[in-house]
C-alpha cells in the first residue's frame, strides 16, 4: 500500500535570507574572469617560448581585464619559462579564448569579446604559420 510521505523532502532547502545568491551577470562575470586568467597563464607560458612584442601586449591586455572582472584585484601571473613545442600551447590557448568569446557574448561583454576574438585570431594565425627551419647540427 502507498503511504503518504509526512516529513519535508531532505533534498528541499528553506530559502534563508542570510544565504549568499550570485546573478547571472555576477556568475558569468566569475566564469568570463577564469577563461581570461586561464589564457594569460597561456599566454606567459608562450611568452618564455618566444620573445614577441604582440604576446607581451596581449598579456598585459589579459591582465587588465581580469582585474577589471574581479573588481580591481589583478591576476597571479605565471612565471615565463621554456617550452619546447609552442604548437600545443597555441592550440590550448585557441580554446580558452573560445570559450571566453562565448561567455563575453553572453554577457554582452563587448570589450572582452573582442580581445577574445583577437586572440583566438592570433593563436589561428601562429598555428597556421610554418614551423621555421632547424638549423642543421654541426655534426653533420
Amino acid at each position: 500500500m502507498y503511504e503518504a510521505i509526512r516529513t519535508k523532502s531532505v533534498h528541499s532547502t528553506p530559502a534563508a535570507p542570510d544565504f549568499p545568491h550570485r546573478s547571472r551577470e555576477e556568475e558569468l562575470d566569475i566564469q568570463l574572469a577564469g577563461h581570461l586568467a586561464a589564457l594569460l597563464a597561456v599566454t606567459d607560458e608562450l611568452r618564455g617560448a618566444a620573445a614577441d612584442p604582440e604576446l607581451d601586449t596581449a598579456a598585459e591586455r589579459l591582465s587588465a581585464e581580469v582585474a577589471r572582472l574581479r573588481g580591481g584585484r589583478p591576476p597571479v601571473r605565471a612565471v615565463p619559462g621554456e617550452a619546447a613545442d609552442p604548437a600545443p600551447l597555441h592550440r590550448r590557448a585557441h580554446t580558452l579564448a573560445s570559450r571566453a568569446l562565448v561567455v563575453a557574448a553572453s554577457r554582452a561583454d563587448t570589450v572582452a569579446a573582442i580581445l577574445a576574438a583577437e586572440r583566438m585570431d592570433a593563436h589561428t594565425r601562429a598555428l597556421a604559420a610554418p614551423a621555421a627551419p632547424r638549423e642543421l647540427s654541426a655534426a653533420r
